[in-house]
C-alpha cells in the first residue's frame, strides 16, 4: 500500500512524524481527505482533529488551527497547538471546558466572548479526540 510521509509540528517543536496511507482533516474551507500522489496545496485549518490512517489504525490528533502543506509525497501540518489524542490530559481537558462555559454564561461586560468561545472550542476538541464526547 503506498504511504505519504506525515509531520505535525508546532513553535514548540514535532508532535507527529510518521507514514501514513491517508490524511484527514477540517480546513477552513470543509474536510479534506489526503492520499499519496495529492495535488500540491496550502490550506488554513480551523480548530479539529486530524485523522491519520495508518495499518488498518486511525490516530487522532487534536490541533488549534494553523495550516495544511500538502506536496504529492509529504503532508506538514503546522498547528499553533497540537496533541496526540494518548497524551491528552483528559481532566485538564474537562476543567478548560468548566471555565469556558463559566465564562459564557457571566454577562460580565470584561469577558472577552470571542476568546472564552475558541477555549471551550479548543477543550471540545480535546474531548472529542480522546473519546469523551
Amino acid at each position: 500500500m503506498k504511504t505519504i510521509k506525515v509531520s505535525v509540528v508546532t513553535p514548540d517543536g514535532p508532535v507527529y512524524e510518521s507514514d501514513v496511507e491517508m490524511v484527514s482533516t477540517k480546513a477552513k474551507s470543509g474536510e479534506l481527505g489526503i492520499l499519496p500522489g495529492h495535488i500540491p496545496m496550502v490550506a488554513p485549518l480551523a480548530i479539529g482533529t486530524v485523522r491519520l490512517k495508518k495499518e488498518g489504525n486511525t490516530e487522532l490528533v487534536a490541533v488549534t488551527g494553523g495550516f495544511l502543506e500538502v506536496r504529492p509525497d509529504k503532508v506538514t501540518v503546522l498547528a499553533q497547538a497540537a496533541e496526540l489524542g494518548s497524551e491528552i490530559d483528559v481532566t485538564r481537558a474537562e476543567e478548560a471546558k468548566k471555565r469556558a462555559e463559566q465564562r459564557l454564561q457571566t454577562n460580565d461586560s470584561s469577558t472577552d466572548l470571542r476568546r472564552a468561545e475558541l477555549a471551550l472550542q479548543r477543550a471540545l476538541n480535546r474531548l472529542k479526540v480522546t473519546g469523551r464526547i
